[in-house]
């Protein structure tokens, strides 16, 4: 279980359970829930990858970058930090805490039809850039979400499917971006991925989220599910899953608070759910925020229209044929 500055344990010691389980999914498409008796705000999430969209009511626009295919296709881990560090200024004119990205799932499939999301079919490549972009997405307070955890290498029923893999393809290739993505990057959160990975849903997973994302590489911070991705109560709470996305909550609300009175989760493992959200809340400032909705704004920068144009340049990649083709 992780430990808390005791601010956030004064905070945990004052909700009920029922509280406690309303912190636990979101109150809508991209906000988590607030509780405003003790003055706990909601985190709005935004997508993406290569630019933040908002909540996609607005009508805000938003800078888009080159996809995470072209920004690992220059090789460039200065540049990518440059990106990172503007898709953080993008999502604090959207009032994002949470930008959910990157995409580390690897080029390993034709039917992934969103491999131009992803970096690479290489592992340590991907993790090199996943690396730049999030440390350059924190530096200035809004968290990073990696995606999606893990082998979620196919659009075809992607909600069902389930990746055969061998513990040594794990440790070898699908896992390589996201340990370093928590080791050496301090990743925020981690988003579980809809598939199955050997018979067991991604978000009740225990081996994977459990025993090697939070105990053996110590991740400290939030599980936060596809969207849609949660699909079982007990299992996706006992598995490691820490908050169901979107709200309102559909496997956990008030089956969650029933399985806990029931005996079938243990109180102890809402609690780490809880502390979890609220040590990403005040990492982004928004446990000293003001609650009020922060407006969506576009701000087209000249500085972010050079920085994509470089990144697509850089990104062109000319193959030489010296008689080997």
């Amino acid at each position: 279980m992780t430990k808390s500055e005791p601010r956030i344990e004064n905070l945990l010691a004052a909700l009920t359970l029922d509280e406690k389980v309303s912190l636990c999914a979101g109150s809508g498409p991209w906000h988590t829930t607030p509780v405003p008796r003790l003055g706990i705000p909601a985190l709005k999430v935004s997508d993406g990858p290569n630019g933040v969209r908002g909540d996609g009511l607005s009508g805000t626009t938003a800078a888009c970058f080159p996809v995470g295919a072209a920004l690992a296709a220059t090789w460039n881990t200065d540049l990518i930090g440059a990106v990172g560090e503007a898709v953080a200024e993008e999502a604090r004119s959207k009032g994002a805490g949470v930008v959910l990205g990157p995409t580390v799932n690897l080029h390993r499939h034709p039917l992934a039809g969103r491999n131009f999301e992803c970096y690479s079919e290489d592992p340590y490549l991907t993790a090199r850039i996943a690396v730049a972009f999030i440390r350059g997405v924190q530096r200035s307070g809004v968290a990073a979400c990696v995606k999606h955890f893990v082998c979620n290498d196919s659009e075809f029923e992607r909600h069902s499917i389930s990746s055969e893999v061998s513990e040594t393809a794990l440790r070898e290739l699908y896992l390589v971006p996201f340990e370093a993505a928590v080791r050496e990057a301090d990743v925020r959160s981690v988003m579980s991925a809809y598939n199955r990975i050997n018979g067991t849903f991604a978000s009740s997973h225990a081996e994977l989220l459990r025993d090697i994302l939070k105990s053996e590489w110590g991740f400290p911070g939030l599980v936060i599910s596809d969207w849609g991705a949660a699909l079982e109560t007990v299992a996706n709470a006992n598995g490691g899953l820490d908050l169901e996305m979107p709200g309102p909550a559909r496997c956990w609300g008030d089956a969650l608070v029933h399985a806990v009175r029931e005996g079938q989760v243990d109180e102890a493992i809402v609690d780490d759910k809880v502390r979890r959200l609220l040590d990403l809340l005040s990492s982004c400032g928004a446990l000293d925020a003001p609650q009020e909705a922060k407006e969506e704004r576009s701000e087209d920068r000249p500085e972010h229209r050079v920085l994509a144009h470089r990144v697509a340049a850089e990104s062109i990649v000319l193959l030489r044929n010296q008689g080997v083709l």
